[in-house]
């Protein structure tokens, strides 16, 4: 039985990833946002959720009465809005990107055998304190090498693993209705409620749209004014496995 322990785990995709191995694992995880965690305790009820992050401490001996405190591995994807060149790039000066330093803190407290941090594309610079912080170089990964949505991100991890082999899948290839005008997503973001337009779809490369096949291919370009992942935590989560 593996011990996991997940900061920031949002939906808990790395539970997601160990089932597919077949992996049995007691999983504890910090999470503060109450619909990923509504999420993750209809899929997963025995997980044991621990609040914030900031509030969780590994040495409190209060913690220890109620909990199995060796943890076999700690993961966790830390905010990224302060690294994304997509954001105002404010790096450890924006308090989200910040709490990177309390997945060092209780990777610390923990010593896990094994762990797993995730992030977005950055400035050399902050990836250089990460990784002296964690003494292990990222590795880069497309996810859309085993998914149909371009998703860049560095992966530091003391897990030995070998980057998947491209599977060659198509956004076309998972639609169940319409057509594409790509073969590849782009960003999945949590404002479909809002609804997409062409401009945020070609501008910023947000909220993918499919077209209907009721419209001609030149009508398609006219609107176009002429013009996500569990797969890759599995792959590395498997060199546990062979470990």
């Amino acid at each position: 039985m593996l011990n996991v322990l997940s900061l920031f785990d949002g939906m808990s995709c790395a539970r997601i990833a160990l089932d597919k191995l077949g992996i049995p694992c007691r999983y504890y995880a910090s999470e503060i946002d109450k619909y990923a965690i509504k999420v993750a305790q209809a899929n997963y009820p025995q997980t044991i959720h621990l609040g914030s992050v900031t509030d969780l401490s590994w040495n409190d001996k209060h913690l220890h009465q109620h909990l199995q405190p060796q943890i076999d591995l700690l993961v966790g994807g830390s905010p990224c809005q302060g690294f994304s060149f997509a954001g105002k790039q404010l790096n450890f000066n924006d308090p989200r990107s910040k709490l990177f330093w309390e997945y060092v803190r209780i990777l610390k407290q923990t010593k896990p055998r094994y762990f797993l941090l995730e992030n977005v594309r950055m400035k050399q610079e902050s990836q250089d304190v990460i990784t002296e912080a964690l003494g292990v170089e990222p590795i880069a990964i497309n996810s859309n090498i085993v998914s149909a949505q371009n998703r860049y991100r560095l992966y530091w991890t003391n897990i030995p693993f070998d980057t998947p082999e491209d599977t060659g899948v198509v956004l076309q290839d998972i639609l169940e209705d319409g057509i594409t005008d790509r073969d590849k997503a782009h960003c999945i973001d949590a404002n479909y409620f809002k609804g997409g337009n062409l401009k945020s779809y070609f501008e910023k490369n947000r909220r993918q749209l499919v077209f209907s096949k009721d419209v001609s291919n030149t009508q398609r370009y006219k609107m176009l004014g002429n013009g996500f992942t569990v797969d890759i935590i599995k792959h590395i989560l498997k060199g546990i496995t062979n470990a």
